[in-house]
């Protein structure tokens, strides 16, 4: 049983455990707060640092592991993109397990702030590039610079009807190869087509709230 005395805290999920963003200084006393890591590869366990607010929405350490234990056969010599990066964790667990290369994309100031200090902590710096832009820029530019990737993140915040908008886009700038794929998380009540365009849907996971559409290209 926890001792709480006048805590005002926020909730968040992190491997199935209930983690509190502390906000007053008052005692706690029996709560176990759990952080951001680095699940495998060159930094296995190394801790990144977290947002301090909810306008940054990481993916949880469960939801993460799940996700990789599918497409970690995907992640060796790849060049991957995360888009709406947030603090990064999913792009730099992909350096960790020998990614190639990792650009990060998001429009938010602190997002970008975070992540770069993330960066510095994995000293992953040689292997990520980052952009602070509107996901739309951002693709455009990479499309115009003929960039294809193997692996991409697309994270988007939720409710705001982003998720076909950037899949399309993706496909318009011809940012992916033949075997590419493009994992989706979102929230469980949106439901995504089985079809975008040249885009089919590979596979669907369910965690609770939380769902992982996978995407590859139709063959």
């Amino acid at each position: 049983m926890y001792n709480f005395y006048e805590l005002n805290v926020d909730r968040y999920t992190f491997c199935d455990k209930i983690v509190f963003v502390i906000k007053k200084e008052k005692v706690l006393k029996g709560l176990e707060v759990f952080v951001m890591r680095i699940i495998s590869g060159k930094v296995r366990g190394l801790k990144l640092e977290t947002p301090k607010n909810d306008d940054i929405r990481p993916t949880t350490d469960r939801i993460k592991e799940s996700v990789f234990n599918i497409i970690n056969s995907y992640i060796l010599d790849s060049e991957v993109l995360d888009l709406f990066s947030g603090s990064g964790s999913l792009g730099l667990e992909c350096i960790s397990r020998g990614a190639k290369k990792c650009v990060f994309v998001d429009s938010n100031k602190e997002s970008i702030n975070l992540l770069k200090k993330n960066i510095r902590k994995t000293r992953f710096e040689e292997n990520s590039e980052v952009f602070n832009l509107d996901f739309r820029d951002a693709l455009g530019q990479f499309g115009t610079k003929n960039k294809k990737f193997d692996l991409i993140f697309l994270d988007p915040p939720y409710h705001e009807g982003l998720f076909e908008e950037a899949l399309q886009k993706i496909q318009k700038n011809n940012l992916i190869k033949e075997d590419s794929l493009i994992i989706v998380e979102h929230d469980t009540e949106d439901k995504l087509p089985d079809k975008i365009d040249k885009l089919s849907k590979k596979d669907e996971r369910k965690y609770g709230k939380t769902t992982i559409t996978f995407y590859e290209k139709n063959i």
